[in-house]
């Protein structure tokens, strides 16, 4: 088990939130990455324990066409800023690991300066991929060479050439020895030269104990990145567009079978194969922006919180905050943020209450960081999984519908269960729980154990504690009366057969008149799923599976 294992990351774009000129000067430092200081403890209050930030070095512009690996960037500082800025996260015990471009440098960059001034007669000529003599370009140069994404700002390094190798290898040790960082996020590693990344993995394993290796992949079999010889994790891009695609269009299947995909890619073990999961970064819009319905913001993040993968979280986003794509600019996915203009926002802000709700979940269940995949139940609106590890079954419940609805579901071996979001408690029974999820809402299941007694805040409205939760939360359907007989939906009135108890004869057992009660609201769901589209069998059999008065009337009034 490594910090990794258990890390709920916190997505920094320095240049952007720090609000630095969008073009670098090369001037005086000027110390803005100071100002992320007081963001340590914000990071902390919601739930996170890991900072992936950057680009941070040296560059001309947006930080990608790197001029020096080894100078902070002066529009955000000095490298004692850095130094500080590490220092400060590990004594709040956050992990801080920093963006590795390697896969280009920028022209500014020593060896390409070299390149240009002394063209055939420089000693880097070669590290670069094909630079051409005879060719041109639209800088004029008088050679030409291969790029990365079409722009010849970002020249690509020849990750072939030992000498490369050798600088990108010390360029780590420095990082580390200099700034004590604890991982790198390899930028573009989806292009990289697999036996260059295996080198860097051989660097990670001997500068530092624990240091984590994740790479940007969009696309293709993550198992050929991720495994011992190469990096540690990669971005889940699959999943990204799983989340937000399947509630726009009401499609857990989409979510679900993706889950399976990857859990099968990385052979059914959860812990030999996490990755990097968000659902919003500085490349891609904000997920609120994204979202058609904005009420799914609860159900995406819990998902994100509670799939297999370590969670990362893109700065503002814990807010709300909308950001678009837009052609030729990204300014509006990166933007300079105020942090003194949310100080109330665990208070005030729902979203910042559900995040800090979510993250310290996380951080009080291992099943949730640990725990194996088991699909429980699955529909287009509803979908429920397990997460179990070491005895203890964590099960997770979301609803993308407009309504609520109840569904029964298998449980572990705990005798109650807590909801983290709701505090509702729910007895298990016969291996199962039933319980209720609110429209556009989920919850997470937690097994009710004396270690359940740790604090930890709920969203807003509710300030919930575990503890709390434990000893004085309602017991599952309370509020609803056992007496009514008839039952208000929009799209049909059910009425079950009304009997006064008083007036069963003698003869006829109070066994024989629940089970009737019973089988009465039974046909009421049935008649009710009827009228609204196709019922399935395995929707019948959930149905008549379910036994319990409570669980029944409160099934019948979910559909609304």
């Amino acid at each position: 088990m490594a910090w990794y294992d258990e890390a709920i990351f916190y997505h920094i774009y320095p240049l952007g939130l720090t609000g630095a000129p969008k073009e670098n000067s090369y001037g005086e430092p000027e110390h803005r990455l100071n100002t992320l200081l007081p963001w340590i403890d914000h990071i902390k209050g919601i739930g996170c324990n890991a900072i992936y930030i950057g680009p941070l070095f040296e560059s001309v512009g947006h930080g990608y066409e790197t001029t020096d690996y080894k100078k902070l960037d002066s529009r955000l500082g000095d490298n004692q800023d850095l130094k500080n800025f590490v220092a400060e996260c590990h004594k709040k015990d956050v992990r801080v690991i920093f963006d590795g471009v390697f896969n280009h440098t920028g022209r500014d960059f020593f060896a390409f300066q070299d390149i240009k001034e002394k063209r055939e007669g420089s000693m880097y000529r070669d590290w670069y991929c094909n630079v051409n003599f005879g060719g041109n370009n639209e800088y004029n140069d008088g050679f030409c060479y291969d790029n990365w994404g079409g722009y010849n700002l970002l020249v690509k390094l020849n990750q072939r050439n030992p000498a490369v190798k050798d600088y990108i290898c010390d360029v780590i040790r420095f990082w580390v020895s200099e700034f004590d960082v604890d991982g790198i996020r390899l930028d573009a590693a989806d292009v990289l030269d697999f036996d260059f990344m295996k080198a860097l993995r051989h660097v990670a394993n001997e500068v530092k104990p624990e240091f984590w290796l994740m790479g940007e992949v969009i696309h293709g079999d993550y198992s050929r990145w991720v495994n011992e010889g190469t990096l540690h994790s990669v971005t889940n891009y699959q999943l990204h567009k799983a989340l937000y695609s399947g509630h726009n269009d009401h499609n857990f299947f989409e979510i679900a079978h993706t889950v399976k995909r990857l859990y099968d890619m990385g052979s059914n073990n959860p812990n030999n194969f996490k990755l990097y999961n968000f659902v919003d970064n500085h490349d891609v819009e904000r997920i609120y922006t994204k979202l058609n319905n904005k009420a799914h913001f609860t159900p995406v993040h819990i998902l994100l919180y509670t799939l297999p993968g370590i969670p990362s979280l893109y700065y503002g986003s814990e807010f709300g905050i909308e950001g678009r794509k837009e052609k030729f600019s990204d300014a509006s996915l990166r933007p300079a943020l105020n942090l003194k203009e949310y100080a109330n926002a665990l208070t005030d802000n729902s979203f910042t209450a559900l995040i800090a709700a979510l993250g310290r979940t996380r951080q009080h269940s291992k099943a949730l960081s640990y725990g194996d995949y088991k699909e429980l139940k699955l529909m287009n609106r509803q979908y429920a999984f397990s997460r179990s590890f070491e005895g203890e079954t964590v099960v997770v419940t979301v609803n993308n519908d407009d309504s609520d609805f109840t569904m029964t579901i298998p449980a572990g071996n705990a005798e109650e269960y807590v909801g983290a979001l709701s505090g509702q408690k729910v007895r298990v029974e016969n291996g199962n729980i039933c319980v209720n999820i609110k429209a556009n809402s989920g919850d997470i299941w937690l097994p009710i154990t004396n270690s359940t007694a740790k604090k930890m805040p709920d969203v807003t409205p509710v300030a919930l504690h575990i503890e709390d939760a434990v000893k004085s939360a309602p017991e599952n359907n309370t509020d609803i009366q056992e007496s009514s007989d008839t039952i208000a939906t929009p799209t049909a009135t059910i009425e079950t057969t009304s009997v006064n108890p008083d007036s069963i004869s003698p003869t006829i057992s109070s066994d024989a008149f629940e089970k009737g009660k019973i089988a009465g609201l039974q046909e009421a769901i049935l008649a009710i799923m009827e009228k609204n589209g196709p019922v399935t069998d395995q929707m019948r059999k959930d149905v008549m599976n379910n036994v319990y008065h409570d669980s029944l009337i409160n099934w019948i009034k979910s559909f609304r």
